[in-house]
């Protein structure tokens, strides 16, 4: 009987299989969010010193990794932003073999696809980031990249068309999320019953904020990919710093690149704010 007794007790006090995964994969996407945060709050503070005038590097993913890189403990940075992208990857990944996210029920072939391409992006971003860290992806920069990406994708047999559709979903999408963006759906992922009155406010504003300068950013990209294609010109896309660069090339100047370039930084903390309070 005594032995009996300690065996439940020990069973009791283990945690349940069923309940570990889930948990696991929770933190997971915690991590994910978490990097993003990073990523964009620095693009955001590279492109807002190229609008004063005061930066040198690029305002993209390549240019946040070698500015972090050169700051305190950068090697180990570097790897814990390589482990946060893997996380992400994988969280997507369950995610879309579920069809639905943890705490939802979807059931959407559109939400799985997006979910997998999201699961893709995030492994590249991962592996590139690794890269990046052993000092074999340090060559060359994302405007260069997505000028090689253009060229090699009009030579292929019909690319002018294909490559013109590319620019017109990404250009949709980035519209889409600037309009849900206003339409605040993002709150409908959040716990928003965890949060006070003024966390609230806070977190809604930079999700606004941040959510819309990311699809406007996501469109202007797309409309150069258009230009290219029908120009059939590989020199007329551009990346996202070159996409930034031409904000400040408007009448507005150097204050709409300013105002894009806050918002990109709120977008970062606003994906804080989702590893906080996100519904898993």
């Amino acid at each position: 009987m005594p032995s009996n007794r300690l065996t439940q007790q020990m069973g009791s006090a283990l945690p349940d299989v069923d309940e570990a995964g889930p948990w696991a994969l929770r933190w997971a996407g915690r991590a994910g969010f978490t990097a993003r945060g990073v990523v964009y709050l620095v693009v955001g503070t590279l492109a807002i010193r190229i609008a004063f005038g005061r930066g040198t590097g690029e305002a993209d993913r390549q240019g946040a990794l070698r500015e972090i890189a050169g700051g305190p403990f950068g090697a180990a940075a570097l790897w814990l932003l390589v482990a946060g992208f893997a996380s992400m990857a994988l969280w997507r990944a369950c995610s879309a073999v579920s069809c639905a996210g943890f705490g939802r029920k979807s059931g959407r072939a559109g939400r799985c696809l997006m979910d997998a391409g999201r699961a893709t992006f995030y492994a590249a971003v991962s592996w590139g980031t690794a890269a990046f860290a052993v000092g074999a992806g340090g060559q060359g920069d994302g405007d260069s990249q997505s000028r090689d990406w253009t060229a090699s994708a009009l030579a292929l047999p019909a690319g002018r068309w294909l490559l013109g559709a590319a620019g017109v979903a990404l250009a949709t999408a980035g519209a889409g999320m600037a309009v849900r963006a206003v339409r605040r759906r993002f709150l409908r992922e959040l716990d928003t019953g965890g949060m006070g009155t003024w966390t609230r406010r806070w977190v809604t504003a930079c999700g606004v904020a941040g959510n819309a300068a990311r699809g406007t950013v996501f469109a202007a990209a797309g409309a150069f990919v258009v230009t290219a294609a029908v120009r059939f010109d590989p020199y007329r896309a551009k990346g996202l710093d070159d996409t930034l660069r031409a904000f400040a090339g408007t009448r507005a100047g150097p204050w709409l690149l300013v105002l894009v370039a806050l918002g990109l930084s709120l977008f970062g903390v606003f994906s804080f704010a989702s590893a906080r309070w996100r519904r898993f």
